[in-house]
């Protein structure tokens, strides 16, 4: 890994390589992010007609039109040359994939590299974590630092303002990757509460579905924020059994990425519940949006983690009955209405 100094405005540490493997709208962003604030960036993508494409359009013609990408960024689709000198590797791929692409790497990944997970969601085989999977393949000497709270693609390639969390146990490894992503309108925030971090990044996604669905029958504000309130402390119950500390999940990466999810247009999971509370069959949705929504893998999974913790997720499992057919979306949201009464703090149930 070979460090110089950078020359490019907002930077504060020393350039350095990135990889950043997975070419969707988040990975092309943050590729565009780190070359933008002086670092050399590899892309990889997982065929080379994309990477060809990337390379000839300078643009992410699929995901993130109209962002061009800096000189500095260079697609591959040979995952060891996109890996080749790279101190830090950044694991933009869906949850799904999540395993497979780290077990690939892990043969070619330089010594000392830090493993940076931007992915949002459970396995749904084994119900583990990303950062979870990530040590499970590559062992506990390989430092992992998950990046995640209210950041849409979009904005963090367009250069406007945004701050999220980077945690890790692994505090010197957090720290460098603080250092070396921050930028002028890129803030970074250190935890080391890296479930709580993780659970909100991931069960926002399945409550903005139920969000979208809010908005999409026409139910109005008031359902919606309650939507919001009770979904948060859904997450929280669910995080806390995990062992997260409950004040996490009121910052970035709870609070501030559930709200972000379940009312910014360019939710991918919110356009999912609009279409699905406007009637429509949801692998139609799906097709057409032409992205993954990591709420709908999700859902499954995080209600399964609540079983094995003996904790109700009423909204979860409402949004699970709806993705499989079993419910209609109004039906799903007047049985969440219809609920026993309780105290508002009951933390050993749903709400």
């Amino acid at each position: 890994m070979t460090l110089a100094p950078a020359a490019h405005e907002g930077a504060s540490a020393p350039a350095a390589r990135f990889a950043v493997l997975g070419a969707g709208s988040w990975g092309t962003a943050l590729a565009i992010h780190l070359a933008r604030i002086g670092h050399d960036v590899s892309l990889w993508a997982r065929n080379e007609s994309a990477a060809a494409e990337l390379r000839r359009t300078r643009t992410n013609t699929r995901y993130l039109l109209p962002v061009p990408l800096p000189d500095a960024v260079h697609a591959h689709a040979s995952l060891a040359e996109a890996l080749a000198g790279a101190g830090f590797v950044v694991l933009a791929v869906p949850s799904h994939g999540m395993r497979g692409v780290v077990r690939a790497l892990v043969p070619r990944l330089e010594p000392g590299a830090v493993l940076i997970s931007a992915a949002k969601g459970l396995e749904s085989s084994s119900l583990s974590r990303m950062s979870q999977v990530i040590a499970d393949e590559a062992g506990n000497g390989v430092p992992v630092v998950v990046l995640s709270g209210p950041s849409f693609a979009l904005e963090v390639a367009s250069g406007l303002p945004t701050a999220i969390l980077a945690a890790s146990q692994d505090g010197i490894a957090a720290n460098a990757v603080q250092e070396r992503c921050r930028g002028p309108a890129f803030r970074l925030y250190v935890s080391d509460d890296v479930t709580g971090v993780e659970i909100g990044g991931a069960l926002k996604n399945v409550i903005a579905i139920a969000a979208g669905v809010v908005e999409g029958t026409g139910l109005g504000h008031n359902a919606m924020a309650a939507l919001i309130t009770r979904g948060l402390a859904e997450i929280s119950r669910l995080a806390a059994a995990e062992g997260a500390r409950r004040d996490t999940l009121a910052g970035l990466s709870g609070l501030g990425d559930l709200v972000l999810t379940c009312t910014g247009e360019l939710s991918r999971n919110r356009r999912v519940g609009v279409e699905l509370g406007r009637g429509r069959d949801l692998s139609a949705i799906l097709s057409e949006l032409g992205m993954v929504a990591e709420g709908v893998h999700t859902t499954g999974a995080a209600l399964a983690l609540g079983a094995r913790h003996g904790i109700e997720l009423p909204i979860t499992a409402q949004m699970a009955a709806v993705l499989e057919g079993r419910r209609t979306p109004r039906e799903a949201l007047e049985a969440l209405m219809l609920r026993p009464q309780k105290p508002e703090a009951d933390v050993r149930s749903g709400a």
